[in-house]
Parts: structure tokens; C-alpha cells; sequence
């Protein structure tokens, strides 16, 4: 059901917008075939979309489980939640609705229908269900509907329960879930990469009543904690957090969190185990015996998101005390890593070991898939959702993977674009450069790519990969970790052409 007109926030960047535009120098071991991965790391741009074929080919399942394509047509797939039907609600924030994908009752491995639950949506993208209620998290603001989870209905209006939520620069996501408690618990990640916030809710997890009262700050310190579950032996809170950009391939690592009441996680002066932050953690040393450290640390920039607790009594023994995570994957390491789904195994003392779930979406610098989010159904079906190939994967437990196709990647081709700026005349690109040169100088864009810097410098091939159209829009909605300005349209405009006419940047 529509709700009200979608509204679109015209958020653009400049400052350090061309760190991503200049990503091709910052991985440079990614195929051609991937500089679409950079787009969607941007503005959430779509990849090439998923079929059986290049799944069963490119993908690994593990022994025991059967991966199948469950949905090919889902694009911009974020997070999921799981109906008592077995229905599968994803949520698509650049959609700005929540799509319900129907239980396969029929058996023929994919949804008996598809449809639109609700829209209008300011970038929906956590969500949870308890008391005949449908909760969503959207940017900047978090409300309900009433939902009958038995026939996959919304009724009545839908109506927020907590706004003014912090809005602006990075991190626009929000993520909601029911506690154990019956209370909710939001997320809302950091405004920017490394910065000391304004808003006191901003890189922190709060704690409310199902009406929106009593909202207290259970959490701090939490660079982008997207996903978090708790764990089914012990009752304990866990989230993912993503560690922070520009100190390198390897530093800081990202994050999984055991959550206390009360905890400071120590972003933005700590990084990782206590490590003090270089921009931020001079004179800070004392924080150091507070800050809580991660339970487990990813590698850098592999950008783990949803994870969740397998709860099947009929697991084996390697899954009884375990967590999926998805690893979104990296968007400016050297090397690509990340693009997988892992599984956290905890011992009887509490520590946690990682090992390979389901892998295979970036193989030799080549990205089929980025991983989001992980469910697991009743019946021990794992879902896995795919914001870049616009797809939901299924694995069954109890029979043989179907990894035995030939795992080499298909080979491709690039076609060559034709000159974005053809039919502009010189009168409009002079005009053009004087408006995108000024831009260029209000937002000190240079800082980020003069000759030497970190992000690198090199942009001459913006002309090769981007039409003007797909350059303007590159501004419009951003993906961390880049700070957000407004521009309007035609500045929009005026600076797509100054940056696709200008070699020399």
C-alpha cells in the first residue's frame, strides 16, 4: 500500500565525492568488468544481474547445503525478515519500500509472487515484526503498521513512532530490531568517516518501548553497527561495525561487538583493540581503559553487515553455537576482499573462530554479488540477500551443494561509450566548467586529489565509465564514506561536465 509521496532528498558531495570516481587508482587489481561495483559502492547503481547459471558457476555453498537462485529480479535488496508464514519481506531503501516475496508453496524454488508491501518510504532499511506490528526503520525517522503475518496484510495507517532522527552526511541506513526484552533497539551510524558528532544519537545504538518512549543511548562508540542479533545460548547482543576509511589496506579491522548497557566502543578515537586513532585520539589515552574492544575482529574494509544466529536444534554440531555474517566486500583496498558470507563459531569459552560460508562473489578482481543480509528460516533454509546483483540466494540444508558446475568467471566484454558530452556546444561547456571549477573550489576538492594524496589524483577516465546522465546522478545519494553537500540540478549538471571535460582535473 502508498502511504504518501516519496520524497527524495537531492543530497549531493564534492569534497571527497571523487575519492570513489577515482576508485579505479585505489583497486587496482579489479577487472573492467567491476568498475560497476565502484558505482554501486557510490549510489547503489545496479550490477550485472544474477542468473542460475552464473550462480551455480561462481558460487560456493558448503557441503551439506543446496544453493539455489531464489529471486533474480529483487533490485537493491537490503535487509530481510522472515514471516510466521514463511513470506520474506526485503527491504529496498533506494526504492523506498518493502518488497514481500511469498513462501514457495508450490516448491518450484522460488516465490509463488512478488508485490510491493509498502511504499513511500524515506530509505527504508531495517525491519522487524512482533505483536502485529510491522516496525521499519527509515533515515530519519522510525514508525510502524499494523501487519497480520498469517496473510502477508498490512492494515490501518502507518504511523512513526520516533522522528527526528539524525540525518545528513554518511550512514543514512538505520536498522531496528525487537530485543528478547520487548523493547526496540536502533541503530543510527556515524555522520561521517572519523569525526566527533554533534548529535549525541549518531554512531550509537539506542534502546525504546515499542510507542517510541523512553529512548536511551544503550550503546556508543559504534562507528556503523548495520546488523546485530542475539545470540539463542546466552541471551547476549551482538553487532557488526565497520572500522574506518584512509589508514591503508590492512587498518583498522571491522568489527563484531558483544553490546553491554552502557558500552563505549571507542570510535572515532579508538580503532580496533585499542589502537588510538591518529586524527582523533591525541589526548585521549585515558578512554583507552573504558573503550570496550571488538569480540572478534574482520579483516579491514571487508564491511560486514547483516548477521544473524542459526537456531535450528537439527543443525550439526559446527552450527549449533554459530552466526552467519555478510561481508558487503571492500571498495578501496589494493586487493578486493570481503564479498562472502562467513560463519562466527563460538567455543565453550567464548572465543570465536571465522571459516568461509558462502563465497565466490568476487573471484581474481571480478564481482558478480555483494552480500547484505542473512536469515534463517524455520525449516533451517538460509536467505542471503544481494544489493548488487538485485537478488535473494536460498540454501537448503540436507543436500548436496550444487557447486560442482565449473567455477571459472564468464568471460566479458566492455563496450566502448560514446563521448558523454556529445551534442554540448562550447558556448554550454565553457559555461559549465566556470560553475563545476567554482564547485570543485567551495568544497576543497583538491585537498583530496592533488598529486600524492591518498585517494589518488587520476580521473582522466571518468569519460570512459560514465555518461553525463549517470556522472549528475553519481551526486544525488551517497554511499559512506563520503560527506554529503546540496546541489541542485543544474549544479549537478555543471559539474559532471567540468569533471568529464577536463583531463587534466
Amino acid at each position: 500500500m502508498t502511504i504518501r509521496p516519496f520524497k527524495i532528498l537531492f543530497w549531493t558531495l564534492v569534497a571527497l565525492a571523487m575519492l570513489l570516481i577515482a576508485g579505479i587508482t585505489l583497486t587496482p587489481n579489479l577487472e573492467i568488468t567491476s568498475w560497476s561495483m565502484l558505482l554501486n559502492a557510490i549510489s547503489g547503481a545496479p550490477g550485472p544481474q544474477a542468473s542460475a547459471e552464473s550462480t551455480g558457476r561462481q558460487l560456493e555453498a558448503p557441503a551439506g547445503f543446496a544453493l539455489s537462485l531464489y529471486a533474480g529480479d529483487v533490485p537493491k535488496a537490503r535487509f530481510m525478515r522472515l514471516t510466521s508464514a514463511g513470506d520474506l519481506l526485503v527491504s529496498q531503501p533506494r526504492l523506498g519500500q518493502i518488497l514481500l516475496l511469498a513462501r514457495d508453496a508450490d516448491g518450484d524454488g522460488h516465490p509463488d509472487r512478488q508485490q510491493v508491501l509498502i511504499d513511500g518510504l524515506d530509505r527504508p532499511q531495517g525491519m522487524d515484526i512482533a505483536d502485529g506490528w510491522l516496525y521499519i526503520a527509515e533515515s530519519g525517522a522510525l514508525g510502524r503498521i499494523a501487519f497480520d503475518s498469517a496473510t502477508g496484510r498490512t492494515s490501518g495507517e502507518y504511523r512513526q513512532v520516533l522522528g527526528g532522527l539524525p540525518e545528513g552526511g554518511n550512514h543514512w541506513g538505520r536498522t531496528v530490531r525487537v530485543g528478547p526484552d520487548g523493547w526496540l533497539y536502533l541503530s543510527i551510524g556515524s555522520s561521517c568517516n572519523a569525526c566527533v558528532e554533534e548529535h549525541r544519537w549518531r554512531a550509537a545504538m539506542l534502546r525504546l518501548r515499542p510507542d517510541g518512549s523512553q529512548v536511551q543511548i544503550h550503546a556508543s562508540g559504534l562507528r556503523n553497527s548495520v546488523g546485530f542479533d542475539w545470540a539463542p545460548w546466552n541471551g547476549e547482543l551482538y553487532a557488526t561495525d565497520n572500522g574506518r576509511d584512509l589508514l591503508g589496506d590492512d587498518f583498522p579491522p571491522c568489527e563484531l561487538n558483544r553490546i553491554v548497557a552502557g558500552g563505549f566502543y571507542g570510535w572515532p578515537y579508538i580503532n580496533g583493540f585499542a589502537k588510538l586513532d591518529p586524527d582523533n585520539g591525541g589526548g585521549r589515552e585515558i578512554l583507552l581503559a573504558t573503550a570496550l574492544s571488538p569480540a572478534h575482529g574482520f579483516r579491514a574494509h571487508t564491511a560486514p553487515l547483516g548477521i544473524s544466529f542459526l537456531r535450528s536444534p537439527s543443525r550439526a554440531p559446527r552450527f549449533q553455537r554459530a552466526a552467519l555474517v555478510a561481508l558487503h566486500g571492500s571498495w578501496n583496498r589494493s586487493v578486493p576482499d570481503g564479498y562472502k558470507v562467513v560463519l562466527l563459531s563460538w567455543d565453550e569459552q567464548g572465543m570465536i573462530s571465522e571459516s568461509d560460508f558462502l563465497s565466490g562473489f568476487e573471484r581474481d578482481g571480478q564481482v558478480i554479488g555483494r552480500p547484505v543480509d542473512v536469515v534463517e528460516a524455520t525449516d533451517g533454509s538460509i536467505f542471503v540477500s544481494d544489493d548488487y546483483a538485485g537478488a535473494i540466494y536460498r540454501l537448503v540444508p540436507g543436500q548436496d551443494a550444487n557447486s560442482t558446475l565449473p567455477m571459472s568467471p564468464a568471460p566479458s566484454t566492455v563496450a566502448a561509450r560514446p563521448d558523454p558530452l556529445a551534442g554540448i556546444d562550447a558556448r554550454q561547456r565553457a559555461a559549465a566548467h566556470s560553475s563545476g571549477s567554482a564547485l570543485m573550489t567551495r568544497y576543497a576538492c583538491i585537498g583530496c586529489h592533488s598529486a600524492g594524496t591518498v585517494p589518488g589524483d587520476k580521473l582522466q577516465t571518468l569519460a570512459e565509465r560514465y555518461t553525463l546522465a549517470e556522472l549528475a546522478d553519481y551526486f544525488l545519494l551517497p554511499t559512506a564514506p563520503m560527506p554529503i553537500f546540496a546541489l541542485n540540478a543544474a549544479e549537478r549538471r555543471d559539474l559532471a561536465i567540468h569533471l568529464l571535460d577536463n583531463p587534466e582535473n
